[in-house]
């Protein structure tokens, strides 16, 4: 029945490559070229329920190869079949030469659920699906996740997907609000910051730990905004994590370039990094080697506009 619907729904360059079946579950292995949409899962699951709740019988014949591909019968994906096959056909639905058990009516699989769909190889998907008392236990158990849902969000089932959505943007809000309070705590964080003239150029080193990769080029515009021309170098750990980042104002990039800086900068917290000449940025695996990292660059400044 699956693999009629997908025939009949998708196209008929759909062929079994594969499968496994089992009392209550079954897996399809089929040639098609895109994944599945919800709505093709969907017409899929309906297709072959309104086949099952027909209750159709379920017939089964043996003859000659030849006179079964004649009838219209299915063989699949290059299988060697004897003299004699078995032809299972429900009514006009589905033909296909099988050698499988079956029920006697349609009505006896119960229910039909199509639970996943996912690519096995360059153009083969495959559903997984469960039927009988399979499929009623999947749906007993999303009916218990629907709601204990219910309860954890204070909603009713039936507003469980709009309550998520405004939970979902107030999230976005908040961590919006988080990353501004951030900002402006670490730009005027000036205990942390240390700022010095090297060679005529405003060197700004400063340390921000707990910040992402966009967050400490957001901190280092602001910065650079404020200083006009000189080079700002920040650098901080997250989760374990370090992060620098060295930005060069446009002027100086003659004579600065910042994937130089943090190239060398990187050695210290033992990872590596590149950039644009005006804006670079590093990883490292040694969170104690930050403020090494960030001294140096006042020496790498002085170092590179003397040569």
């Amino acid at each position: 029945l699956a693999h009629a619907a997908l025939r009949e729904l998708l196209g008929p360059h759909v062929k079994q490559y594969g499968s496994l079946v089992a009392p209550n579950r079954l897996r399809f292995d089929f040639a098609h070229f895109r994944p599945l949409s919800s709505r093709d899962t969907d017409d899929i699951e309906s297709l072959v329920n309104e086949q099952i709740r027909k209750n159709q019988a379920v017939k089964t014949d043996v003859m000659g190869v030849q006179e079964a591909v004649a009838a219209g019968a299915l063989a699949f994906f290059g299988d060697k079949y004897g003299d004699q096959v078995r032809v299972v056909s429900v009514d006009t639905f589905s033909k296909e030469l099988c050698g499988g058990t079956h029920c006697r009516q349609t009505g006896e699989i119960g229910v039909f659920r199509l639970i996943s769909e996912t690519g096995v190889a360059a153009g083969v998907r495959r559903i997984e699906c469960v039927t009988g008392s399979g499929a009623f236990m999947q749906i007993k158990q999303l009916a218990h996740e629907v709601k204990e849902l219910s309860e954890l969000l204070k909603t009713a089932p039936s507003e469980l997907v709009a309550k998520t959505r405004r939970l979902l943007t107030q999230l976005k809000d908040k961590e919006r609000e988080l990353e501004q309070v951030k900002l402006k705590m670490a730009s005027g964080a000036k205990d942390e910051a240390t700022v010095r003239t090297v060679k005529g150029i405003q060197v700004h080193a400063q340390r921000v730990d707990g910040m992402e990769g966009g967050e400490l080029r957001t901190l280092a515009d602001q910065i650079r905004d404020k200083l006009k021309s000189g080079v700002v170098a920040l650098g901080g750990v997250k989760d374990d994590k370090v992060s620098l980042l060295v930005v060069v104002t446009k002027d100086l990039t003659a004579r600065l370039k910042a994937g130089d800086l943090i190239r060398e900068m990187a050695a210290a917290v033992g990872g590596t990094g590149g950039g644009r000449p005006e804006m670079a940025q590093a990883g490292g695996k040694n969170p104690e080697g930050v403020g090494v990292a960030l001294n140096k660059i006042f020496e790498l400044v002085e170092r590179t506009v003397g040569e």
